[in-house]
């Protein structure tokens, strides 16, 4: 079974993250979806299991003391994160690939648990095309886009951590730069060299 591709991509609100989720495993088979657990409260359609695992705050907190976590984070007041069963479920069923959508913290923590996790780091043209985005979708009041805009400040501050930038101007781009990263990286010397050591042997 080929190794499992552990694929971090990280973005402030607005910057494009999901639409390049989505072609990312419309792209590639045998990638999945890491499915987060978190303490919010479900919204509107959200279904368990299949957009987070919804799990009360000691539950949660349970899973820490065990140290069943690969990474999690508090944001906003609640508790995100991404527990070990996901990763072997991955591997149990034979996919390539794990898409994890995680902030800074979260990439940071992964990284330390799986050293060879991939980190992408998706930007914004520019600060005034990502205000345009923002209010362009008409769901947040003007208050709300000055905090993404600022938090998406914070966020980008830690670019330097992540393995590749993507700037996402013209999106056909953003997606071939990300369908490249995905390729390079499968076909690494570490990720392969069992195979050319059996080669080798036959």
């Amino acid at each position: 079974m080929d190794e499992l591709l552990l694929f971090a991509l990280c973005a402030p609100s607005g910057a494009g993250k999901t639409t390049l989720c989505r072609h990312l495993l419309e792209t590639f088979e045998g990638f999945r979806f890491s499915v987060s657990h978190t303490t919010r409260a479900r919204r509107g359609a959200e279904v368990d299991g299949v957009d987070y695992h919804f799990v009360s705050r000691d539950t949660f907190d349970g899973l820490v003391e065990r140290d069943r976590f690969a990474e999690w984070a508090e944001v906003h007041g609640n508790r995100y994160g991404t527990s070990l069963d996901e990763l072997d479920r991955a591997r149990a069923d034979g996919n390539t690939g794990l898409l994890f959508d995680i902030d800074h913290q979260g990439a940071r923590q992964l990284r330390a648990r799986v050293p060879d996790a991939i980190t992408v780091f998706v930007l914004p043209p520019s600060m005034d095309e990502l205000r345009r985005r923002l209010e362009g979708r008409g769901t947040d009041a003007e208050d709300e886009i000055e905090r993404r805009l600022a938090a998406a400040r914070d966020e980008m501050r830690h670019y330097g951590f992540f393995d590749y930038l993507i700037i996402n101007d013209d999106f056909d781009q953003a997606a071939a730069t990300l369908s490249a990263i995905v390729v390079a990286e499968r076909a690494r010397r570490r990720r392969l060299a069992q195979v050319a050591e059996r080669l080798l042997r036959s």
